[in-house]
């Protein structure tokens, strides 16, 4: 049973970033870590640990990260029971299709800048006749994009605002649920 789950940002996306998962299961192996399994080739990492400081996770697999592949992307990571929370805490839980509900995920809660900067990207994206949502819970962004992500005036907007906000790494519901279920597998 995975206890964390690692979200790396930027790996792979774009035909950038690019790392083998099969390399970064080796990395994270390497740092005493057990149980490392990756879902799909967008920087998702299970693993089991017997340390429970996820600042000090993340801190530990961005050096090995930039070590091994010269590269230091965002890592957030999250515990089995973070991650169980958060999608007790979805506020689109109506949304049938997964792929139009997104979390975006941020190493600390974000401060008022951030906050203001979300407001306004969603204000933006109303004036111009958007039907996006988002929440802002904990750490976590949570996006309803009803015509869907890639079509979604509010994500284009959050991609273009404030550094803070751009530190975060996304994930659809889809492959939420699905790491938490690999967790508990």
């Amino acid at each position: 049973m995975a206890t964390h789950i690692a979200l790396l940002r930027g790996i792979n996306v774009g035909g950038n970033n690019k790392v083998a998962m099969a390399d970064l299961r080796d990395v994270v192996a390497s740092l005493g870590h057990t149980d490392v399994s990756t879902y799909i080739q967008s920087g998702n990492v299970l693993f089991t640990t017997r340390e429970t400081d996820t600042d000090v996770l993340a801190a530990g697999l961005e050096r090995a990260i930039e070590q091994a592949f010269g590269l230091r992307p965002r890592v957030i990571v999250l515990s089995r029971a973070e991650l169980a929370q958060l999608i007790s805490d979805n506020p689109y839980r109506a949304e049938p299709n997964p792929k139009f509900v997104h979390a975006m995920f941020f190493s600390a809660e974000p401060g008022p800048q951030a906050r203001e900067s979300i407001a306004a990207a969603e204000r933006q994206a109303a004036e111009k006749g958007g039907r996006d949502e988002a929440a802002l819970v904990g750490r976590t962004l949570f996006l309803h994009t009803p015509d869907g992500y890639g079509r979604s005036e509010l994500a284009a907007r959050l991609a273009r605002a404030g550094n803070e906000v751009k530190t975060g790494t996304a994930r659809n519901w889809a492959t939420v649920t699905k790491l938490l279920a690999l967790c508990d597998s």
